[in-house]
C-alpha cells in the first residue's frame, strides 16, 4: 500500500502553522504601512494630500487588523460587522471633532483681546 499524499487544507481546518505565518507576514504588511505613515508626515506636500493619505492607510490598516489579528476571517459574519459600525462611529466622530475645534477657536481669549484693543488704540491716535 502507498502512503496517502498529503493535502493543503484551507479554511477553517487549517493547521495552526499557516496561520502563524500569515499573522506575521501582515505584521510585516503593517510595520511598512507605518513606515509610509511617518515618511507621509515629513514629505513637502499639500496638507489635504498628507491627511486624505494618512485616512486611507489608516483604514486599511484597520481593516487589516480586524480581519486578521481579531480573527474575523475565521468568525461569524456578524462580528465582522459589529467592528465596521465601530470604525464609521469612530470616523464620525473624529469627524465632528475636527469641525467643532477649529484654528480659530484655540486662540486664548487673552490674544484676541489684545489685538482688538491693539487696533482700537491706533484708530484713535489717528
Amino acid at each position: 500500500m502507498s502512503a496517502p499524499s498529503p493535502t493543503l487544507v484551507i479554511g477553517r481546518d487549517a493547521p495552526q502553522e499557516s496561520k502563524f505565518h500569515l499573522l506575521v507576514q501582515m505584521a510585516m504588511v503593517l510595520a511598512v504601512m507605518t513606515g509610509m505613515e511617518v515618511l507621509l508626515v515629513y514629505l513637502p506636500l499639500a496638507k489635504w494630500i498628507i491627511i486624505t493619505g494618512l485616512m486611507t492607510l489608516l483604514t486599511i490598516k484597520f481593516i487589516i487588523g480586524i480581519f486578521l489579528f481579531m480573527h474575523l476571517k475565521w468568525d461569524k459574519l456578524f462580528c465582522t460587522i459589529l467592528f465596521f459600525i465601530g470604525l464609521i462611529l469612530a470616523g464620525g466622530t473624529a469627524a465632528a471633532l475636527l469641525a467643532l475645534f477649529n484654528d480659530h477657536d484655540s486662540v486664548p481669549l487673552t490674544s484676541k483681546d489684545l489685538t482688538v484693543i491693539t487696533v482700537v488704540q491706533t484708530v484713535k491716535s489717528v
